[in-house]
């Protein structure tokens, strides 16, 4: 009996990843992200699956992020009644982040519906924070590496994957034959998290290509740092860095800590204006064993900053007289507390926005980093006068060199390994990357296609 896979995400897109396993009447999903970026991903949100939901027995979840995560309270609320499986630390930002993304998506269609600046009347949310805390009750934490019999022909196993808190790869088998999901592969070298470990056999491979088509830079983030920081507050001005609030955010407080340390950078205030980023940083202290630092020194890096809880606390960042240091999300400027603040900072040329991680295209951060001058936020054009500087040697996906590495330690190429979660051209160029290098037969799915295994 042959098993199909259907890739629902991330097929020639680095977001929306979704991918169906269809088996012996069993139907698994892996991955169950919302779309971001491009309105034309958007609004697959808001179209009906390809398949029933109550169809579906189960859903494995590589990871958090919302790209990953994020539609799984539409799932529950459109009658999937199966269980989520995931690790622990992946269940408990989850928490976090799904209540807070519903949370957003009814703050988006209240200010739509306010100002009028939808189509739709009256423009709703994809769902709530109420019907995303719901969703919570279906998720079962497992440990790495230890293999879970799901149904009688199906096992699974998380193996850590680097990037963030509780990020796993998955060995899903079926029927003799295994599928490798990566999710977001980590790097090797990251000053806070432990690599990806290594694999060493799977049948078929999916994986990521984020940075299939580019190296990150050897550059020393510290000093990237020091420098936009200085010249920002040198001329009177304050650095607003828009960071994820699972990863990111704790590695720019990484770096700021450090270099307060070392005395490389002006004594100003830094804020981390985000409620999740606080939640997330607190379980970054409770599960040291799955990054580089001790306990106390993740304490003293998360709570070098000064924590900003309430919208009135926030609001307030906007009023300060002084240059400060402030980290908000989103990280691609899609939505909360930091579109607030960049509606004000961005008039101003003494403040620099500092982005910090991957944009994609058709972002907010995307469209600045190209030197877009008008920026919509919540209806409005926002006139950018502020300096615009990037950082690109702080991502926590592998590049290309590092996938290869991570490749290298396979006893024995799979029988096919299929190349998602980038952009057509990083998937391209992964492929060119495996094939001339490793000689393996690849494919660049297409979305909603269905191949049988």
């Amino acid at each position: 009996m042959t098993i199909q896979l259907t890739f629902m995400g991330a097929a020639q897109s680095v977001t929306g990843s979704k991918y169906l396993i269809s088996h012996a009447g069993k139907k698994i999903l892996v991955d169950c992200g919302l779309f971001q970026g491009h309105k034309e991903l958007r609004l697959r949100n808001w179209d009906p699956l390809p398949i029933d939901p109550k169809s579906i027995d189960a859903v494995l979840l590589t990871h958090a992020h919302i790209d990953h995560s994020g539609y799984l309270p539409l799932l529950v609320k459109s009658g999937f009644c199966g269980k989520i499986y995931s690790t622990h630390a992946t269940r408990d930002l989850c928490a976090i982040l799904l209540p807070d993304s519903g949370y957003l998506q009814e703050e988006d269609a209240r200010r739509a519906n306010k100002y009028h600046y939808s189509r739709h009347h009256p423009a709703l949310p994809l769902y709530t924070h109420d019907e995303a805390k719901k969703t919570l009750n279906h998720f079962e934490a497992l440990d790495f590496n230890q293999p879970l019999r799901l149904f009688n022909d199906f096992q699974c196993t998380f193996y850590g994957a680097g990037h963030i808190l509780g990020a796993s790869m998955l060995k899903v088998s079926c029927s003799g034959k295994s599928i490798l999901f990566t999710g977001d592969l980590g790097r090797q070298n990251d000053p806070i998290m432990h690599p990806p470990v290594f694999i060493d056999s799977t049948d078929y491979l999916v994986t990521e290509s984020t940075y299939g088509d580019r190296l990150h830079p050897e550059t020393d983030p510290l000093e990237e740092f020091s420098e936009v920081i200085k010249k920002t507050v040198g001329r009177g001005g304050s650095v607003l860095i828009p960071a994820f609030t699972v990863g990111r955010a704790q590695e720019v407080l990484y770096y700021l800590y450090r270099l307060k340390e070392a005395h490389k950078i002006p004594d100003v205030p830094i804020f981390l204006d985000s409620p999740m980023a606080i939640n997330a940083s607190e379980l970054f202290i409770r599960y040291n064993n799955e990054h580089r630092l001790s306990k106390d020194l993740s304490q003293k890096i998360c709570r070098g900053a000064h924590y900003v809880h309430t919208p009135e606390e926030s609001k307030a960042l906007d009023q300060l007289h002084m240059p400060s240091v402030i980290i908000s999300a989103s990280g691609m400027l899609e939505g909360g507390r930091i579109l607030h603040h960049l509606k004000i900072f961005l008039k101003n040329a003494l403040n620099t926005i500092f982005l910090t991680g991957y944009q994609d295209q058709g972002t907010r951060g995307d469209r600045l980093l190209r030197g877009e001058t008008e920026i919509k936020i919540h209806g409005q054009l926002i006139p950018v006068e502020a300096q615009i500087a990037s950082i690109s040697s702080m991502s926590a996906h592998a590049d290309y060199r590092e996938i290869l590495t991570w490749l290298k330690h396979f006893k024995h190429p799979p029988q096919k390994t299929f190349i998602t979660h980038g952009s057509l051209a990083s998937s391209e160029a992964l492929q060119a990357h495996i094939e001339t290098q490793l000689g393996w037969k690849c494919a660049i799915p297409t979305y909603l296609e269905t191949v049988e295994l």
